[in-house]
């Protein structure tokens, strides 16, 4: 996640590329997740340096889709490469029955997103995924990546990669 102000700073770039090149990171695994309001703030300046970022091949994640009152013209202009709906649309798939006010709003709203962004060539992460019914339904309505309580809680570093190399065996062929 990157704030404003870090965004906004004048070496943000460079000190961008500088801990790619001292960590030997790939950069094409970086994907930096800014917030809508970031994006609608200044679009030249943000357009300039979200261009200078992916000339390293720094990716962009919008998160918290669908959360502001911004515009999705900036969508067109902007190199973003994922969008993340926000966890409030997710946990309302459990909540949600067809009798209810706002019944199946937020099943619709999810698979409008999801389908919008497709036509974009974005991915779409949904956050906030809690239960096998989530999951279900995210899946069946084409989300590409997973986020949420369901597979783990906030894990330190040192328990990451243990538990990380435990799920890709588990999920092995």
């Amino acid at each position: 996640n990157v704030s404003s102000r870090q965004f906004r700073h004048a070496s943000f770039v460079d000190d961008v590329a500088r801990v790619l090149t001292i960590t030997g990171a790939p950069s094409a695994q970086l994907k930096l997740e800014l917030t809508e309001s970031l994006l609608v703030e200044d679009m030249e300046t943000t357009i300039a340096t979200m261009t200078a970022l992916r000339s390293y091949g720094v990716g962009f994640s919008l998160d918290d889709f669908g959360t502001g009152y911004s515009s999705l013209s900036y969508l067109k202009h902007l190199p973003i490469d994922t969008l993340k709906i926000d966890r409030s649309f997710v946990m309302g798939i459990d909540a949600q029955a067809p009798t209810s006010p706002g019944g199946k709003r937020p099943a619709v709203l999810i698979e409008a997103i999801i389908a919008m962004a497709h036509q974009l060539n974005m991915q779409v992460l949904a956050e906030g995924m809690e239960t096998p019914a989530q999951l279900a339904h995210l899946k069946a309505s084409g989300c590409d990546i997973f986020q949420g309580y369901f597979f783990s809680k906030p894990l330190p570093e040192g328990l990451l990669l243990p538990w990380a190399s435990q799920r890709s065996q588990e999920h092995a062929p």
